[in-house]
Formats: C-alpha cells, structure tokens, sequence
C-alpha cells in the first residue's frame, strides 16, 4: 500500500507539472462530467448511504447527493470568473504599473473525509480542490465501506487516476499518507485526529484545513416561538441520528419555558419519527457497535423524559431527551454525536454567556428568541464557526457563505468561493511599465529625492 500511494502521488505531481489542470476548460468539463455521473449514480449512492448510516433516499438527496450537485452547479457557472487574475489599486509610488492577483493552485492535495456524511464531505471539497486546478488523493473513511464504493465508482468513471484518486483503509493507510509529502491537506474528522493531521502537516509546512467539531449550543429564551423552535431542533438534532458535527448538542433554556419546550420536542419527536422511531425505516442507525455502545453510555435513565431505548442488532438508539442535566454530567464533557439532546435550564442569559465562552469554541451556535437585542448580543460576544437564528443546521447549506470551524472546532473555511480560495494560493504580482524609470529610489539618495519619497508614501 505504501508503495502504491507513492506511486499515485508521483503519477499527479507529473499530471499537474504537465499544466493540464491549468486549463480552465479541462477544469469545467471534468467538473460537467462529474455533475452528470453523480446524476447517473444516484441510486447506488444512496444505496451505500442506506446500507452504512440507514438513510433514506429523501434525507440522502436532501442532505448529501443534491447539496453536492447543487455546489457543483455553483462552480460550473462560476469557475471561469473564480480562475481569472483579479486587478488591484497599484500605489502612486509605483508608477507606472498595474497590480494584480493571480489564482494558482497549490497542486496535489490530500482530502480526508469522516464517515457521518461520507458522499458530501467527499464530494464538496474535491470539487473545490478541481476547480482550483489540483490533483486530488481522496481518503474515505474506513467506516463506511458501502459509500466508499459508490464513490469510488463515480470518481473512476470521471477522472483518470493520476487527476483524482480515491484511497481506501485505516489508520495504517492514514499513517502512511501522513508521512507523504503533499502541497495541501484538507481534514474533516474528529478533533484527536485534527490534532494527528495538524503536527504531521507542520513537519513539511504543509497548509491545511481542519473541520472538526465541538458541543454546539442551542439557546432557547423566554421570547422565542417555542412550537417552532421544538420542530426546528428535533429536525436538527435528530438528522442522521445525531451524527452530524453542526447538530445542536445540548440546549440551553430559560426556566420560563422549559417545560413548555420539552413538551413540545417530546410533541415534534412523536410527530416526525412515530410512534416506535426504532421501527422507522427512515430513522438512520449508528454506523457501528463501537458508537452505539459510546452514545448508549451517556444516557442516564432517571434523567430521561422520552425515549432512551436502543436495538444493538439495528443499531439504532431513540430520539432521546435528557432533563435535568448538570454541567458535570458525563454527557457533557464531550461531543455527543447521536440521537441523545440534554436540556439544562437558566435563568439568567449571563449564565449562558458564562458557560459557553469558558468552555471550547463550537462549531455551531443557535439562538431561538425574537429579542433583536439580545440575539445580537450573543452572536457578537460569543465565539463560534457559524450558526443560525431560529433554525438549526441549515447555514450550512449555501455556495454563498463560508463554512468552517473557530478555534477549538475548526481553522479555515469552504464551501463556493471560499472553497475555491481554500485551494488557491493567490499570487500578487506588479507588472511595471519600461518607458519611464524614476530615478528617486536609486541611490545616491538626495534630499530632494526624500521629500519626492515621502510626498509619494504620504
């Protein structure tokens, strides 16, 4: 294995010496040809997707395989405008010029993607990473196999192995690919492993990106519309079981309306999943034993309010809301990353404030209120990837803005434009003129040299 992952990576570095990936055109039609395999492939997609994680053809379209083809829409209509040299002001001082930046790739780069959206976390940064005008080696996870194959399929189908090349194995392979020289690294996965990724990369000055985690919060205030914001976080929390990083993972709530807000999510839960949700053929599963064992053992049985039983040989866990739940508690002192929502009550927003801004920066904020003040005060004083107001999960879910993490939860950012600069190195380049060659910065200096200097610096 080693000795093949050594033969890709020199097969791209010749690939991409050859300046074929410069090619604006050849970028466009790889990602045209892309767009409609994907299209081509969309039941065996799904089909891993339903085989690793449970999912269903609706939620794997509508969290996964359409947001992919909608990022790839986004760069098929904007590569060309993303690729051209941007022209810049160009100081008095160094006339006559013009100053530009010019967008140039890095070169062959590493993506490494986890295993709870294993088709969009693949897909969305290797599109950015082609558009840009690299060569990719794509590394899926080792936990979902089914999906692997699937992108495997679609990947070989596009493009040539020496453009793009998908690596399949454990921490073995992932070793191995550490110890390999590459021109970027592009991380999503678990903070432990972040931290694996960070210290191997800063051995050959390599420039990554880390999308990793953290427990997000989720503020309920007196204010908010409480029906609503119940349907809005058992949708959010509850997707994928649980296992998706910008999850709400704790809720935040005002003693007001705590109980008025437990109703209504035990209401929502019903609702959405049924009444038996371990019978739902379209609730997920916890991708293995080793998860549903973790996520099993922070649930305590006398603090649940609904749900809390799970099936080992589905492996699937109830939506399951835990009331009365101390900071202290076990399921707080980590990401939980399944199907298990703890509610804690405040009665005063500085506790909030307090709790948050003491512990890790996370990936995600929520804040349900209708007080403008009071959601402007909390976004602007705490820190975090990004988040939204009134909803959950679905700032994630645009070619517009950015996605990314903040501090502890993350360093750099994708998604559109941001992931074609995510993969860009900018050049700034001034391009002098010949016909006329001040001689004021040449020396010897003379005094009125300097005051033609400072007239032009000031």
């Amino acid at each position: 294995m080693q000795t093949d992952i050594g033969v890709i990576v020199e097969g791209q570095r010749k690939f991409y010496e050859s300046g074929k990936t410069l090619d604006i055109k050849t970028r466009l039609n790889y990602l045209k040809r892309l767009y409609t395999a994907i299209k081509q492939n969309l039941d065996v997609i799904h089909s891993g997707l339903y085989a690793d994680l449970g999912k269903s053809a609706s939620e794997s379209y509508m969290c996964e395989t359409g947001l992919v083809l909608s990022e790839l829409s986004h760069f098929i209509k904007n590569v060309k405008k993303y690729a051209k040299a941007k022209r810049v002001k160009t100081p008095l001082a160094q006339f006559a010029s013009k100053s530009y930046r010019l967008p140039s790739p890095y070169g062959t780069v590493l993506i490494m993607n986890p295993w709870n959206y294993p088709f969009l976390l693949s897909m969305d940064p290797l599109i950015a990473a082609v558009a840009a005008g690299n060569t990719v080696v794509l590394k899926t996870s080792a936990y979902s196999p089914n999906t692997n194959a699937a992108i495997e399929k679609v990947i070989s189908s596009v493009f040539p192995e020496e453009y793009v090349s998908v690596v399949f194995g454990g921490s073995q392979v992932n070793r191995i690919l550490f110890e390999t020289k590459f021109d970027y690294i592009f991380f999503t996965g678990s903070k432990a492993v972040g931290k694996i990724v960070y210290s191997k990369a800063a051995e050959n000055l390599t420039p990554v990106t880390l999308e990793l985690g953290g427990k997000s919060p989720c503020i309920v205030d007196e204010t908010a519309d409480i029906s609503l914001a119940a349907k809005r976080i058992v949708w959010g929390k509850f997707l994928n079981l649980g296992q998706t990083c910008v999850a709400p993972d704790y809720v935040l709530c005002s003693e007001k309306v705590r109980e008025k807000l437990i109703l209504e999510i035990k209401k929502q839960i019903k609702k959405q999943f049924g009444e038996n949700p371990l019978k739902n053929p379209a609730y997920g599963k916890m991708i293995n034993e080793k998860h549903f064992y973790r996520v099993c053992g922070l649930i305590e049985s006398e603090k649940v309010v609904c749900g809390g039983k799970s099936d080992l040989e589905t492996l699937k866990i109830e939506p399951t809301v835990m009331d009365g739940v101390l900071y202290s508690d076990k399921v707080m002192s980590e990401e939980i990353f399944g199907p298990v929502l703890p509610v804690i009550g405040y009665n005063e927003i500085s506790e909030v404030v307090n709790y948050v801004s003491e512990n890790d920066a996370p990936l995600a904020l929520y804040v349900f209120s209708s007080d403008k003040k009071r959601i402007k005060s909390l976004t602007e004083k705490l820190g975090f990837g990004g988040g939204c107001i009134n909803d959950t999960v679905i700032h994630l879910a645009t070619s517009y803005m950015p996605f990314g993490g903040f501090k502890e939860s993350g360093t750099g950012s994708y998604h559109g434009k941001a992931g074609f600069d995510t993969f860009t190195h900018y050049k700034s380049i001034v391009d002098k003129k010949t016909f006329l060659d001040l001689s004021m910065r040449y020396q010897p200096f003379k005094k009125i040299n300097d005051k033609l200097i400072k007239m032009f610096l000031h």
